[in-house]
């Protein structure tokens, strides 16, 4: 790509400034320039915050809006990078390259597959500046590289998760490529196959119809669920081992168990409430690890289906956010009126509860924030709301 330096000296001397500022202040000065460099004004601003290690590399190029929405973080990328490594490795949906680059580096050979043509431009400008001058980028359509390329050691492969007119996809067959139509392929060209798909997606199914995973990891982002990783390999045997995992600025926190464990384990049901509540976080609610808690930490559990933990000494590993427990009330109105009347602010959750978190908040009459946690949940079947502080 031939980027006038002129033009690269002014999106670098803009670059923190406000897109719509410049969009109205130097129509006249840049012309049809215009657009291309708050493009990439705008790209670097995201790139800052998604992707912090490319924001600091000049002379990056930024794809349109979409992609930079739809392409990984940093965070997740780097998980990925550390779940294979090889000789040779293939991504059959490459898009801005952010997973690509990042795994690459685990690879002797590594080929990034992409079909719009402008995000082939942009990889190839971008992949020798990231340390990648060797990598391969092919403008084509994933599946038609896969049916004719040599073995590799791993294909990576994101579906794409939106049918053509928009709609959110939550099951493999709907996600495109649909890849149950291609599996025998897949394990042809690679000893290991790692697939990205949204965490919409029902885990239990997906295993029964992708068959031979040898691992699952759910991947959440400072609490949120982002992504599901299935990693596929022929030689498989048995159910594969679940791997919950999340990312914070602080590090990360993982969970493993398997469904075996889970489906044999014994919940311990607590009779009162102890002094410290639990949250377990998102990635081992949708993995679906609410017994094996109870057998991998002194913990007991307010409910089979309330998914929240008591104890009374402190457990620092917990896999989730922890709470010492202030006080608990029942939504009677003199109770609520007695324990909520110097409390303006809280934040609401609701588990196993018949109220919504913002039906609640109306209820209580009571705003979103500050340090004061309230929990609705079933205990001993009573309805009941917890009110807490971070531990």
């Amino acid at each position: 790509m031939n980027i006038d330096p002129e033009l690269s000296a002014y999106i670098r001397a803009h670059r923190d400034d406000d897109v719509r500022h410049l969009a109205l202040s130097d129509q006249k000065r840049l012309g049809d320039s215009l657009n291309y460099a708050l493009n990439q004004i705008s790209g670097w601003q995201k790139a800052k915050e998604k992707i912090p290690s490319w924001s600091e590399i000049d002379d990056l190029v930024y794809p349109p809006h979409l992609s930079m929405e739809q392409c990984s973080s940093e965070q997740t990328a780097a998980y990925k990078a550390t779940l294979v490594r090889g000789e040779s490795f293939t991504d059959l949906t490459g898009g801005f390259g952010v997973d690509f680059a990042f795994i690459a580096r685990n690879f002797k050979q590594a080929t990034m597959v992409e079909r719009n043509a402008e995000l082939c431009e942009i990889a190839m400008h971008n992949l020798p500046l990231l340390g990648l001058p060797n990598a391969k980028v092919v403008n084509g359509d994933g599946m038609d590289h896969l049916r004719q390329m040599e073995p590799v050691d791993v294909i990576f492969i994101d579906p794409a998760r939106r049918d053509q007119q928009g709609r959110k996809t939550v099951s493999i067959a709907d996600c495109e490529p649909n890849l149950l139509e291609v599996l025998e392929t897949l394990h042809a060209r690679a000893k290991k196959i790692l697939i990205k798909y949204s965490p919409m997606l029902d885990i239990t199914l997906a295993i029964k119809e992708l068959k031979c995973v040898e691992s699952v990891h759910v991947v959440s982002v400072e609490n949120e669920c982002k992504e599901l990783l299935f990693l596929l390999s022929e030689k498989t045997a048995g159910s594969p081992l679940f791997h919950c995992v999340n990312l914070s600025k602080r590090g990360e926190t993982r969970y493993t168990f398997t469904m075996e464990e889970e489906r044999n384990a014994t919940i311990r049901q607590a009779g009162s409430l102890g002094k410290y509540l639990y949250e377990p976080y998102s990635s081992l609610l949708k993995a679906g690890a609410y017994k094996s808690l109870c057998t991998h930490f002194p913990v007991e559990k307010l409910a089979v289906s309330s998914h929240l933990y008591t104890s009374d000494e402190p457990i620092n590993d917990f896999p989730g956010r922890a709470f010492r427990v202030v006080d608990t009330f029942t939504l009677n109105k003199k109770e609520v009126k007695e324990h909520l009347e110097n409390v303006k602010k809280a934040n609401i959750a609701v588990r196993n509860f018949p109220l919504s978190a913002n039906e609640l908040r109306n209820r209580l009459k009571i705003k979103e924030g500050g340090d004061i946690y309230l929990f609705a949940t079933t205990h001993m079947e009573k309805r009941l709301v917890i009110m807490c502080e971070k531990a």
